[in-house]
């Protein structure tokens, strides 16, 4: 079945929502090598009175991707140097947004081993900062459209999801409480300590 692009319509406005939504999506990158692809296994959502969300203090030229209109992505660089791909949420001017944390590899698996030093398959995708790299998704994406960019955008779910859980966020130190963390349960791909992820 062929992956058919996400029309901004089919995006959930509620960020919660979208961030569950995504679950079983796909992000596809058509890069200059070829295309690479991922099923979306896991997802935290970032809220506009959320501390832990980047958008919480305002627009800063830093965050300015995040009060796009949803579906607009918004990427950051973490420690100096992990890669983070987020997707814009609600409507524009919001400032709110849902963190890709893990992929399970569907296409190019071959370039995404060479992107990621061939590292055994479970280990490409399992993680943010791992699977931006396995993609090769850079600052150079923030902002982009993913309903309409030619070469990174958000796709159909190539077969339906299983059982999606939900969790605190993983590695925050505010509004740590919070259940705003999905994912397919079950999946090898899925990142973080495994108690916070049953089957």
């Amino acid at each position: 079945m062929p992956i058919r692009r996400l029309r901004r319509r089919d995006l959930p406005v509620d960020t919660v929502a979208l961030a569950r939504y995504l679950i079983g999506k796909t992000v596809v990158h058509d890069s200059a090598e070829g295309r690479l692809s991922g099923r979306i296994v896991e997802t935290e959502a970032y809220l506009p009175d959320d501390a832990a969300c980047h958008a919480y203090r305002g627009p800063t030229p830093r965050n300015g991707s995040l009060f796009l209109e949803r579906g607009r992505a918004y990427v950051y660089i973490i420690y100096g140097r992990y890669t983070m791909l987020n997707v814009a949420g609600g409507e524009k001017g919001t400032g709110t947004g849902v963190l890709i944390r893990a992929l399970e590899p569907l296409e190019g698996i071959d370039i995404i081993q060479r992107n990621r030093a061939g590292l055994r398959v479970t280990e490409l995708t399992r993680g943010p900062g791992r699977l931006a790299q396995a993609l090769h998704i850079t600052k150079g994406h923030d902002g982009i459209d993913l309903c309409f960019d030619p070469s990174l955008w958000l796709g159909s779910a190539m077969r339906a999801p299983g059982k999606v859980g939900s969790s605190v966020r993983i590695g925050l130190t505010v509004e740590a409480h919070r259940i705003l963390r999905f994912y397919e349960r079950g999946n090898r791909f899925v990142s973080g300590p495994r108690s916070l992820s049953p089957a």
